[in-house]
């Protein structure tokens, strides 16, 4: 009698249970194409630190541009012999300072221990966040050719305080966020994961192509670059790393990942310039026709 009671509720549960699991995938189906898919759920003082930081990140953005744009940072090959910025420390060890200790060690130390979420989403932004920076940071360093052995030191705390200060909001956010559990099938995710991924490469790819151009020559100088993309920018490494944080904006969807963005494009766009006028003026056989940083456009 128990048996047959069973065999007559089976269908009936399995159609409740389709029945809610349908349920379930709509719920989730509409959250994920929310206009904000995420949930920031953190006590008022964070959230007025995190939200205070993103303004400070946006203003640093507008200052940079218009410094830089007048006048490029002084190194590399803008670098001034008589500028005044401090005594002078190994290339190397202040590119590790600048890039790796707020890029990797910060960036760890906030996530793992200032918030809180640990999804799937969470570890896949740390993954691609480390990635970049254990190359920018440490690889990087190590294997590229500089044109001079020594950098002064105010510029690298130059570099260090922006780092330090879009690590942690990048660092806060990815692991305060709590992402929707189906956010991989958004397509803000799809396309920020594919455009991170294709900046990256393009972004390692053209540092190791000048690298190996001083290796060609035999020299620690500078020389005109051909093939691939910089046959239509100068500056196809910073083209790639802002592809890299466009990706990043449109995949965490959030404020602080947009201010990030805009403020490597505060850097890329006068730096670029500068960086086309200054090969036309040192190369009478620079071709015109590249643009300085966006590929037909810029």
């Amino acid at each position: 009698m128990s048996t047959a009671c069973n065999v007559c509720r089976g269908p009936h549960d399995r159609i409740s249970k389709q029945t809610v699991q349908s349920a379930s995938l709509h719920k989730n189906t509409r959250n994920m194409f929310q206009l904000l898919p995420w949930t920031f759920a953190v006590d008022s003082l964070h959230l007025w630190v995190h939200y205070g930081l993103v303004f400070l990140g946006f203003l640093l953005g507008v200052i940079t541009i218009l410094v830089q744009i007048t006048k490029p940072a002084p190194y590399g090959k803008f670098d001034q012999a008589d500028s005044n910025w401090g005594v002078t420390i190994n290339q190397r060890l202040g590119h590790v300072l600048s890039d790796a200790t707020p890029g990797i060690l910060l960036f760890l130390l906030v996530f793992f221990f200032y918030g809180t979420q640990r999804q799937y989403t969470n570890y896949v932004f740390l993954a691609l966040w480390q990635a970049h920076y254990i190359h920018r940071g440490i690889i990087h360093p190590l294997v590229m050719r500089y044109s001079k052995a020594q950098v002064p030191l105010g510029i690298t705390l130059g570099g260090l305080f922006p780092n330090c200060l879009f690590s942690f909001l990048c660092a806060d956010w990815i692991s305060s966020a709590r992402y929707p559990d189906k956010y991989y099938y958004d397509p803000r995710f799809i396309l920020g994961l594919l455009l991170f991924v294709l900046g990256y490469v393009t972004n390692k790819w053209a540092d190791f192509k000048l690298r190996s151009l001083r290796k060609q020559k035999g020299s620690k100088g500078y020389y005109i670059p051909y093939g691939g993309l910089f046959e239509l920018v100068t500056c196809p490494n910073y083209f790639g790393e802002l592809v890299e944080w466009l990706g990043w904006a449109v995949g965490t969807w959030s404020l602080s990942g947009l201010a990030w963005m805009l403020f490597g494009c505060a850097t890329f766009i006068p730096r670029a310039a500068h960086t086309r006028k200054w090969y036309r003026e040192q190369f009478m056989d620079y071709p015109r026709a590249r643009k300085a940083l966006i590929p037909f456009v810029y």
